[in-house]
């Protein structure tokens, strides 16, 4: 019921009162629509996007109501591990905006419920008395999506994990704990160990630092250069440098810099190498999305959709953005893509749920592993909501990014390749 409630009454922030399109002012220049409305647009979609499943999830009804789409043949292996998928994923990309401390009015009302929503659906995703209890330990799946739960918890220490009660904080450490029983790849998923690891590290001081360490100087010795990393000895046109690699090295290594004793301070270096890699990274991301939002569907996973730009996000979020690439053009491209691609028809089913594709329903673009939960890993590109309404991120004028400039014939300074 309170979930039919909300889609009804606020699908626009209508019921809470929040600002929609209609009711905002022009700037003073004429300009159509306020800057502020970029993040109401943000939030609306995020809302949208969680709702199905962190209501669900906190009433124990997710296993019950979630829809699996997959590849034909492959539900019975898909519904061992779609519910992690959706669960990890959206946390980890709405955790920012969760742990906000800036919000005020309707907004913070609509970011405590749904803070009490997530701590309630972690309370039933790891009680193994829960009908929603999530597998942790079955098939390889499983550590991706743990470490995108952990990587949450990271990002949202003090509304993810130290406003949890003992029961479910013990429970956590136990659904980490057993991951370790799966093996990672020799590819980016040596991070998603190392990842598990930090958290453990981080919230019970019992993180493996054998493991963290290796990922993280395999992960280095890939480097390809000029801001992008291989996914194991190969260098794949695809979006993992954002999906996973860099996100993942940037946070990991900042968690263990307070555990790294040592006189030669590893993780501090390796962090500030991988920023200066994430921001080149970032600046080619910013690139790639063209004037009209559209950006370039290449490699695996596409049905992650606009949570290919998480790198992107996550160097917004940081405040790390390269000399010349302004907030507000971030903010410019980044809502623009999400319309074109979070709008497009068939993105969602009848009842909420995403559905598979790139730029509406589109099934065949899937490849086996991926599911419905799987999809929710877009929610990545969220996290700058992290940032206070008042940053130059939301408050400056709308601007346009390098694509726009180009393409309407603005002189912009050449493009160079980054060395270390």
């Amino acid at each position: 019921m309170e979930r039919r409630n909300f889609i009804k009454n606020a699908a626009g922030f209508g019921a809470l009162g929040l600002m929609t399109p209609a009711s905002l002012s022009a700037f003073p220049n004429g300009a159509e629509v306020a800057a502020e409305d970029d993040r109401t647009y943000w939030v609306n979609m995020l809302v949208k996007i969680a709702d199905p499943v962190l209501t669900n999830l906190a009433a124990g009804t997710l296993k019950k109501n979630m829809p699996v789409e997959c590849k034909e043949g492959q539900e019975a292996s898909r519904r061992q591990v779609t519910y992690l998928e959706a669960f990890g994923r959206l946390l980890s990309g709405m955790a920012p905006w969760l742990a906000s401390t800036s919000l005020t009015g309707k907004e913070e009302e609509l970011r405590k419920k749904y803070a009490t929503l997530s701590r309630t659906a972690i309370s039933k995703a790891v009680d193994p008395g829960s009908p929603d209890f999530m597998n942790f330990t079955e098939h390889a799946q499983p550590l991706v999506d743990a470490a995108f739960l952990a990587h949450a918890l990271i990002r949202a220490p003090k509304e993810l994990w130290e406003s949890l009660d003992s029961t479910t904080k013990l429970n956590l450490k136990n659904a980490f704990v057993s991951s370790r029983v799966i093996r990672p790849y020799h590819s980016n998923w040596i991070l998603f160990s190392a990842m598990v690891e930090a958290a453990l590290a981080k919230f019970y001081n019992e993180g493996d630092a054998v493991r963290i360490e290796l990922a993280v100087r395999q992960m280095e010795s890939w480097y390809k250069g000029d801001g992008v990393f291989g996914d194991g000895e190969d260098f794949h046109w695809d979006y993992y440098n954002s999906y996973v690699i860099q996100p993942f090295l940037l946070d990991i290594t900042a968690t263990m810099i307070p555990f790294d004793k040592r006189n030669d301070q590893y993780f501090q270096k390796a962090f500030d190498k991988f920023l200066k890699i994430g921001q080149r990274y970032a600046a080619i991301q910013e690139r790639l999305i063209m004037a009209d939002g559209s950006f370039p569907p290449i490699g695996r996973s596409l049905p992650y959709r606009i949570g290919a730009f998480q790198l992107l996000a996550q160097i917004t979020l940081m405040e790390k953005l390269s000399e010349g690439i302004s907030p507000a053009s971030i903010r410019s491209a980044l809502t623009t893509s999400m319309k074109k691609i979070m709008d497009a028809e068939g993105t969602f089913d009848k009842n909420g749920w995403l559905t598979i594709g790139f730029c509406g329903h589109q099934p065949a673009i899937a490849e086996g592993y991926i599911s419905t939960g799987s999809l929710y890993l877009c929610s990545m590109a969220f996290l700058p909501l992290g940032l206070p309404p008042n940053n130059s991120f939301w408050a400056a004028p709308a601007a346009d990014w390098t694509s726009k400039k180009i393409w309407n014939g603005v002189d912009v300074p050449a493009d160079h390749a980054m060395s270390l």
